[in-house]
């Protein structure tokens, strides 16, 4: 017996191995196995297995199998068979989307649990002979069940020595358990609610029902304002598929909307709920992905990489927040966008997929259009809650008229945030540039302090006083106070990050209870839980934070939001830049006066008169779209076109910019149907002391609807390129930008 084996490199190619007589009734399709190439041993994935082979020369046999059981089923696995194809990867890269170090058949330690007996209880004595005892029945004794011993780490020196003691005496009772490696600290307690629909949520509710009424595929896309009740719209439509006896999986696009939205579908589905991200620990993920393996659990709620749970029948995904490009893998391959894989595994396993968001992105929004996806739409907030009220703050103006420059906070913004404060209501601030100056520059020669890896100003950070670069990780702990290039020590910061505005809200509003949540301040899931739990139990009143804290969230007594600066991204050259600004203001104002009280929202900007500033302030998202939608169709980029992006990655610039303009010389010959731009250096031409340069492929929808002419075309030219020396050739299919 023969098995094909493709493992995680850059080839394309299988290898095919010998199965030794002891594996042969074990083997099985979308194993994970271990097997010699070269002179070393890798782990690899069965993609086929024969009784004969082809191969002429000597076949090496396959050392161990890893897995007792695939841990891909067959729809899962014509996934990644169709992931390697769409996207351009091998398939043992294609592969590695399923988390390493993870088996079916994962065996969780066991654990010490207590339990206070209804027998006997202490005395006095018991008090006064043994007080560490007595002290730890004391907290037992709050308990109806049994508990964690280690519930008493805190409480007494050793909590394994003492409860035996008291269970000597009958007070209490040792259990022995499986240790429960619980998810607890990324999700808040269940959020109970009584839901009322109106008549246009039951309607819409209904709508979704009647199209995902069929056991075929089906997709639909779920537009509501901010505030509209689109997540009690899909977890009722989840609680229809449970009840059919299938499996839903949600996604998001941030960790930080995990939480709140975990602990709300707790409240609803109870056990059956499990989580899947990166800040779980390797021991949760263990079992989680077990519990998901042996059908446990039936709900999935996670982040981009949650797209490939194994989940029993599945018969739903929900998209939420559908819009994000955060939903876009970018390293490592394959470079998949979650979303568009939703759909795929939707079609593969017959299941709805529903998308949903406030901001739809504009290919979703088209597809509407068009007739491809179902259409729902919600016009109107939940309950009683109403729209905020958005004024935009000129900040040239602001400037003009206070006769002070690189002001941060506007009159308006900071009179704003003292009203709020003083009737008990909270504030979130969004500044979308973490740090504290994204700039440190000589005020004579201009020179900026850059990262020696990429061709990117490296950030200063109050935290640590260091610069830091936030692509590669670069750190110089050691500030520099003279120019690098004139020897000039006029050095100055410029530029607001949201460690700066930290500094000027702790000053202004000094007796305020403030918080700061972006990736500097969080470190872990737990930390991140208790900072969200905090504010909305109202004991933080001002939440700064980037594009973090921007979406998604709820908390009704929010009824001020304060954009700092609208304009950052705004003037990118990349086709998306708009959009993306568009829907983050639309967004972050919708974080404000969700509750019975209006909501106000301050956006500053200094292009107030930017047409992205304007509809947005206005909150008037179909005006926008209709403008970048005749945008987009003259300038031929998606929606209307298909997009592709070849990255040419290498130490020596001249090299790549040879290797990509020979590329482009070889295939300039055949366009036909295709239009092709480049080669140029990209945006951030230097990244980890590499050198990029790309050229962007596009193809007509009209002309090649499915993006089979363009996959062939990359497949004939691109693939087989070969390139000199160590460039490094990058294909990125519906890439989310161009930078």
């Amino acid at each position: 017996m023969f098995a094909d084996v493709a493992f995680p490199i850059s080839q394309y190619q299988v290898f095919t191995y010998a199965v030794k007589i002891q594996h042969q009734a074990l083997i099985r399709i979308g194993q994970r196995v271990q097997a010699p190439i070269g002179q070393r041993l890798m782990d690899g994935v069965i993609v086929s297995i024969s009784e004969t082979t082809q191969f002429g020369g000597k076949i090496k046999a396959i050392k161990e199998i890893l897995d007792d059981k695939p841990i891909l089923d067959k729809p899962l696995w014509k996934l990644i068979e169709w992931i390697s194809r769409y996207y351009f990867t091998p398939l043992g890269k294609a592969a590695n989307v399923i988390p390493k170090n993870l088996s079916i058949n994962y065996a969780p330690q066991e654990q010490w649990y207590v339990e206070v007996t209804s027998k006997n209880k202490p005395t006095k004595e018991l008090e006064q002979r043994a007080p560490a005892q007595y002290k730890a029945y004391k907290v037992l004794a709050q308990f109806e069940s049994a508990v964690a011993i280690t519930k008493l780490n805190k409480i007494v020196a050793s909590p394994i020595t003492i409860c035996k003691g008291l269970q000597a005496k009958g007070f209490v009772e040792l259990l022995k358990r499986e240790k429960n490696y619980a998810d607890d600290n990324f999700s808040f307690s269940p959020l109970e609610k009584k839901i009322d629909f109106s008549a246009e949520q039951q309607k819409a509710l209904d709508s979704i029902d009647s199209y995902f009424s069929s056991n075929e595929y089906a997709a639909m896309l779920l537009h509501g304002v901010t505030g509209s009740g689109k997540t009690e719209i899909y977890i009722k439509a989840a609680e229809k598929v449970l009840n059919k006896g299938q499996s839903v999986l949600i996604l998001l696009p941030e960790i930080t909307l995990t939480p709140q939205i975990a602990g709300r579908i707790r409240s609803v589905f109870g056990e059956k709920v499990g989580l899947w991200h990166s800040k779980l620990t390797s021991a949760v993920r263990a079992a989680t992905w077990s519990k998901i393996c042996n059908g446990e659990y039936q709900v999935i709620v996670g982040v981009r990489s949650a797209i490939f749970a194994p989940l029993k029948n599945l018969g739903l995904i929900i998209v939420d927040e559908e819009q994000d490009t955060s939903y876009k893998q970018e390293e490592p391959e394959p470079h998949y966008n979650a979303r568009d894989v939703a759909l795929m595994r939707g079609k593969i396993n017959s299941a709805k997929v529903l998308l949903v968001s406030a901001t739809p992105s504009l290919e979703s929004y088209y597809n509407h259009i068009m007739g491809k996806y179902a259409y729902c739409y919600l016009s109107k907030r939940f309950k009683e809650a109403v729209y905020p009220q958005v004024t935009v703050v000129d900040m040239i103006k602001e400037q003009e008229e206070s006769g002070k420059t690189g002001q941060v906070f506007s009159g308006l913004l900071q009179d704003k945030i003292s009203e709020r404060l003083k009737q008990d209501e909270q504030v979130i601030l969004l500044q979308n540039r973490r740090g504290y100056a994204p700039i440190y520059r000589c005020r004579d020669c201009g020179e900026i302090f850059d990262c020696p890896t990429c061709s990117i100003p490296l950030t200063y950070h109050r935290d640590g006083d260091n610069l830091q670069c936030h692509f590669c990780g670069y750190n110089l702990k050691t500030i520099p106070y003279q120019c690098r290039n004139c020897s000039s020590e006029k050095i100055y910061l410029s530029g607001t990050g949201t460690q700066k505005v930290e500094d000027i809200v702790r000053e202004a509003f000094s007796g305020s209870r403030i918080e700061r949540l972006d990736t500097d301040s969080i470190r872990s899931g737990k930390e991140l839980t208790r900072t969200l739990q905090e504010f909305n139990k109202g004991a933080i009143d001002i939440l700064l934070g980037t594009q973090m804290i921007a979406k998604g969230l709820d908390f009704g007594n929010v009824t001020l939001v304060g954009i700092i600066n609208a304009d950052t991204g705004l003037f990118l050259p990349d086709f998306r830049s708009g959009e993306k600004v568009f829907q983050l203001i639309y967004q972050a104002a919708g974080r404000s006066g969700r509750g019975a009280i209006k909501g106000e929202v301050v956006v500053q900007s200094f292009n107030a008169d930017n047409p992205v500033i304007r509809y947005a302030a206005r909150l008037d998202l179909k005006k926008y779209y209709n403008i970048i939608i005749g945008e987009r169709k003259e300038l031929s980029y998606p929606p209307f076109t298909r997009l592709a992006k070849a990255v040419f990655v290498g130490n020596d610039r001249n090299r790549v910019e040879k290797a990509a303009r020979q590329t482009m010389n070889n295939f300039s010959a055949h366009k036909k149907n295709i239009e092709i731009l480049g080669p140029a250096w990209c945006y951030r031409e230097k990244l980890r002391n590499k050198y990029r340069m790309q050229i962007v492929f596009k193809s007509s929808k009209e002309t090649d609807p499915n993006g089979t002419i363009l996959h062939n075309y990359i497949s004939k030219n691109l693939l087989n390129q070969k390139l000199a020396g160590s460039i490094k050739l990058n294909i990125d299919i519906d890439p989310v930008s161009l930078l």
